[in-house]
């Protein structure tokens, strides 16, 4: 029979824990890729790892997968617009594209930079065999998809 401790350690996955860690470094199933909708289709809540996640279909029909709090004021990104190539906040209208940069501020001058600095943890996602898949890991490019035939 496992100690306390011992569950703690296998069973917790949140960010930062042992398990979490191990898991981050695989391609994780998310959804089944019906259960997104269309290009510019409302976003769809997700819970992976202890991470409340949105996902959504950006206008040329990639899959973006980010962090549900907007980095500006925390505001759900589940309730945000999906508009030309990106998810907007519908807090003060910060959009993100599905890397989880800011490709605009409409309360920011057209001069400011400021944009190029804000990002959104967002995870990469490929679709293979009907289902998404997210890479949570730190390797940067992500490993290879593993070939499921």
């Amino acid at each position: 029979m496992l100690t306390r401790a011992d569950n703690e350690y296998l069973c917790r996955v949140g960010p930062g824990t042992p398990m979490g860690e191990l898991f981050r470094r695989f391609w994780l199933p998310a959804t089944l890729a019906w259960e997104l909708p269309e290009p510019d289709g409302a976003p769809v809540r997700l819970r992976l790892l202890g991470e409340d996640l949105v996902l959504w279909r950006d206008s040329s029909g990639a899959v973006g997968a980010m962090q549900n709090a907007c980095p500006h004021r925390g505001a759900s990104m589940f309730f945000g617009r999906n508009e030309e190539n990106g998810l907007r906040c519908v807090y003060h209208g910060w959009k993100f594209d599905t890397t989880g940069a800011c490709v605009d501020m409409p309360n920011e001058p057209a001069e400011s930079n400021f944009k190029h600095k804000i990002t959104a943890q967002a995870y990469p996602c490929a679709e293979y065999a009907d289902i998404v898949w997210l890479y949570m890991g730190p390797q940067s490019p992500p490993p290879p998809l593993p070939d499921l035939d």
